[in-house]
């Protein structure tokens, strides 16, 4: 009984991640969509939710490889994983702060955080599928 409380936990652990990370990609969506015409979309804020649920559901959770001399090597896994989350949630925090202040910074910015998250999002998803495949 015990092992499937622990499991479900960690299923309920997992889903709010992803929503968190759906959350992200709405407000990534919302600022790039409003900025850039083509893609003021429902499809496109579908896609950056989709990638942030997967990403941040992936990504966030990744198993470590043990400390010890045997594994001394960089766990990319675990350092795309870090370093997938900073860029992701980063640009997120910046999407939500140019909407909420009405900010109009210079198209560059836009791109750029449309560029940010996918690249944070997509280390998120290649960690997660990386760290789970050496299970």
């Amino acid at each position: 009984m015990h092992f499937r409380v622990r499991n479900a936990a960690h299923v309920l652990e997992r889903m709010g991640l992803a929503m968190a990370g759906a959350a992200c990609g709405l407000f990534v969506g919302a600022y790039v969509g409003s900025a850039i015409a083509p893609l003021t979309t429902q499809g496109f804020l579908l896609v950056m939710m989709g990638l942030g649920a997967v990403g941040f559901y992936l990504g966030i959770d990744t198993p470590q490889q043990p400390f010890d001399e045997a594994h001394s090597a960089i766990d990319a896994a675990e350092f795309l994983s870090a370093a997938g989350t900073l860029c992701a949630t980063l640009t997120a925090l910046a999407s939500v702060a140019v909407i909420v202040l009405r900010l109009d910074p210079h198209m560059a910015w836009t791109w750029l955080a449309l560029f940010g998250w996918i690249a944070g999002v997509a280390m998120q998803i290649i960690a997660g599928a990386k760290a789970r495949m050496r299970k």
